[in-house]
């Protein structure tokens, strides 16, 4: 049979439409949508036949096929996925979990309204900073608070208000880069203000600050570099020095801490990040950090610090474009109430609670899920084998903490293979390859059942 003939053994639109099976899609998805899969179906047919030779596929295999068609189009674009990447606040997987606390809090503020900007005692507008600010000021030891949508907008905001038209002085080894090209230079350009490099990318001193300042400094940056180590011959003025120093000629200090954590990691066995608590402690006027890192909550851009400092922060007009929404706010509150009992908080938090889980409780998982799995892979090499997973999203740079993942070996996939097979599940599952082997990291899964393959 020639082309043109074979082309004409594909069934009509209306054909299909008429189909008992499809008739009974149409009342699920509607006539439109039905229509749509259809006539796509058909053209990927006709292409086919053109390319291949060979006939079109049997009139009973239609509805299957665009019952299959409508159910791929109507998956969420945004889907649960199964971390085995070895990156606990993995960014590209939505950074931190939240807690069974704070999900629940942004699920009822979302279904229902809620005094947002209500003061429920005056029956007038209200704050919505009042929500969280107290809370932020006890779990901090802050004076005072405001919340925005990310913390590279509570940079933003922190510079625009506070040295707008005037020089801002930074490390020359701290003017970080981080994720999506997101520079620091660069931020400080839109906020309007002047970048004063000092010192070098190895070594800066108190007297190079004290050199820098002019009458046109408005503010002292000191950007933590949470994504990456300067090892070596390295120096730089310690944090109440800097902040003495500020403080004498009547500046601001602001120090970004980026992964924002509250509680001290190093009994976990994980090296010392500064904690914001302490950032204050040593003199800082103003402390921003991410909602979604190390601290475990919602996205968000937290600024901590001096009352006089964040007035004028909070009078930024700015600050309205960048604020959050009401269910951010509710799982920001829950989150850190948590922290009010910070043992409580590591149990509770699941980036917290999977960054400082002991490795011997992630063998027992591994050994359960490698069972599951030679269960549905029975052709498969599946071992234990002994790795190391990372903080992710800029935290704790270059270290490695301990883990347990499950090699897997197809003979008929390769290691890339495989990597794609997992995340076309219907609950895809992210693993990584690293030495030509497949491996799925069980430090973030808390039930093996999560890693069973269902296609």
């Amino acid at each position: 049979m020639n082309i043109p003939d074979l082309l004409r053994t594909l069934p009509s639109v209306d054909r299909l439409l008429h189909l008992p099976a499809v008739s009974a899609l149409a009342g699920t998805h509607g006539r439109e949508r039905v229509t749509a899969a259809i006539r796509s179906l058909i053209a990927d047919e006709r292409q086919r036949i053109l390319h291949e030779g060979s006939g079109a596929i049997a009139e009973d295999r239609w509805p299957a096929m665009i019952a299959e068609r409508l159910e791929r189009e109507a998956r969420p674009a945004l889907r649960r996925v199964v971390n085995c990447s070895g990156v606990i606040a993995h960014t590209n997987l939505g950074r931190a979990l939240l807690a069974p606390e704070a999900a629940r809090a942004a699920m009822e503020a979302g279904a229902a309204n809620v005094n947002l900007e209500y003061d429920l005692t005056l029956g007038e507008r209200g704050d919505r900073d009042a929500l969280v600010e107290a809370l932020l000021e006890r779990v901090t030891g802050a004076p005072a608070a405001t919340v925005v949508n990310n913390n590279a907008a509570a940079v933003l905001l922190t510079l625009n208000s506070l040295a707008e038209g005037r020089e801002v002085i930074v490390s020359r080894g701290e003017l970080i880069e981080i994720g999506g090209s997101f520079r620091l230079p660069e931020i400080m350009a839109k906020s309007g203000c002047a970048l004063r490099e000092v010192g070098t990318t190895n070594r800066t001193h108190l007297v190079d600050y004290e050199r820098a300042i002019n009458e046109r400094t408005g503010l002292i940056l000191r950007a933590h570099t949470s994504n990456y180590r300067v090892i070596g011959f390295t120096a730089a003025p310690e944090p109440r020095e800097l902040a003495a120093l500020a403080r004498a000629r009547g500046l601001p200090l602001a120090v970004d801490l980026g992964s924002g954590t509250l509680i001290d990691l190093r009994p976990f066995g994980l090296p010392r990040e500064p904690t914001v608590q302490e950032t204050l402690a040593e003199g800082a006027d103003v402390v921003t950090f991410s909602g979604d890192k190390l601290l475990g909550g919602p996205q968000a851009g937290v600024i901590v610090g001096s009352a006089p400092w964040l007035a004028k922060i909070k009078k930024n007009h700015l600050r309205r474009a960048l604020r959050t929404d009401k269910m951010t706010l509710a799982a920001l509150e829950a989150t850190l109430r948590l922290y009010e009992n910070p043992e409580a908080a590591i149990r509770a938090i699941p980036t917290l609670r999977h960054l400082t889980r002991p490795v011997g409780e992630i063998r027992e998982v591994a050994q359960r899920a490698a069972a599951i799995l030679r269960e549905a892979m029975p052709e498969a090499d599946i071992t234990l084998l002994d790795d190391v997973a990372r903080a992710g999203a800029g935290s704790l740079p270059e270290v490695d903490i301990p883990s347990v993942s499950v090699a897997i070996k197809s003979p008929a996939l390769s290691p890339g293979g495989l990597a794609a097979w997992f995340r076309g599940l219907q609950t895809p599952i992210i693993g990584r390859v690293e030495n030509d082997l497949f491996r799925l990291d069980m430090r973030c899964v808390d039930d093996p059942e999560s890693v069973r393959p269902r296609t």
